[in-house]
């Protein structure tokens, strides 16, 4: 079925190209040329300043030359006088001049602080060296200066008194120790190389322990080994055992000595992607990009099994 459209067209296919161009006169026929330029160029990647065509009918003077014409404009440029400004400029600066007000020094409220009644007592009574003594122990000795050393430096050849050292003090931070593990690591190793059944969970946290038995054990579940002392290769090494293991569905291997770096991470992220049995990972990533990994490959392993645990209820 022919559109409207179509039908009107239909009278327009058995025209006369020819005739119709020889009844165009020589005007029409330039101005159909220019038309015809527009809508068809050439080329299409060409710039529209070569695109289009030359209008000019001006006939041209001589061959281009830039510097010429650079030489040209400038001339004219200096050989033209510059507008009058309507107020000179003189130099001369008006108003006041803007001096900023000082504000005054905050005082510094010294925060007091309050001992027991015993401890400012043996402060008021302990000598010079004792209260040094006491600095040394807290940290802080190196604020303060010791009797001898004021003495020395008192009479000094520039005669400019006792000098004191002045360090920047830092927050200590506490560090608090694990509680022993109980675990038998010999014992341990030997139950994963044999297969042994009733063995589900090594906790090897706080101990220095290699990751080659995941390489033939098939009954291992849950591994810990946060709060070791694994170097980046050895956290490798384990990651290369784990690609083998098909088992163990929870890891766990943060606050190592040291950080792990961007190549270890991103050898994490591929074997996580790799290991669809493996459903919790215990690390903190450095790094945007492993981090986002391996959060999707954990999700898409937690759901594999939640995709298979449907299944079975539905039988």
């Amino acid at each position: 079925m022919a559109r409207p459209f179509h039908r009107e067209l239909e009278k327009y296919r058995n025209l006369d190209e020819n005739e119709l161009l020889g009844r165009l006169s020589e005007e029409e026929l330039k101005q159909l040329e220019t038309v015809l330029d527009d809508l068809g160029p050439e080329s299409a990647t060409l710039p529209a300043g070569l695109r289009q065509r030359d209008q000019t009918q001006k006939a041209a003077t001589g061959p281009f030359d830039r510097e010429h014409l650079l030489l040209f404009l400038e001339k004219e440029a200096l050989e033209q006088a510059d507008r009058e400004d309507a107020v000179p400029f003189t130099g001369e600066k008006k108003g006041r001049v803007f001096i900023p007000k000082e504000k005054p020094p905050e005082p510094r409220q010294e925060e007091k602080v309050t001992l027991d009644p015993e401890l400012e007592e043996a402060l008021a009574s302990a000598s010079d060296t004792e209260l040094y003594d006491l600095a040394a122990v807290l940290g802080v000795h190196g604020l303060l200066s010791t009797p001898e050393s004021d003495e020395a430096t008192a009479n000094d050849k520039a005669g400019r008194g006792p000098v004191r050292n002045v360090v920047k003090g830092e927050k200590v931070k506490p560090v608090f120790e694990e509680p022993p593990n109980p675990t038998n690591v010999e014992v341990s190793l030997r139950q994963i190389k044999a297969n042994d059944p009733g063995l589900q969970e090594v906790n090897l946290n706080n101990i220095k322990a290699l990751a080659d038995m995941l390489r033939v054990n098939r009954t291992l579940k849950s591994l810990n080994v946060e709060s070791n002392f694994i170097t980046g290769a050895g956290v490798l090494a384990l990651v290369e055992a784990l690609k083998e293991n098909d088992t163990l569905t929870e890891i766990k291997i943060d606050n190592q000595r040291q950080q792990l770096g961007t190549a270890v991470e991103m050898e994490i992220a591929q074997m996580l992607e790799e290991n669809s049995k493996i459903l919790k990972f215990g690390y903190q990533f450095t790094k945007q990009g492993p981090r986002t990994r391996v959060a999707a490959a954990i999700t898409k392993n937690n759901d594999l099994v939640r995709k298979k645990r449907v299944e079975g209820e539905r039988r």
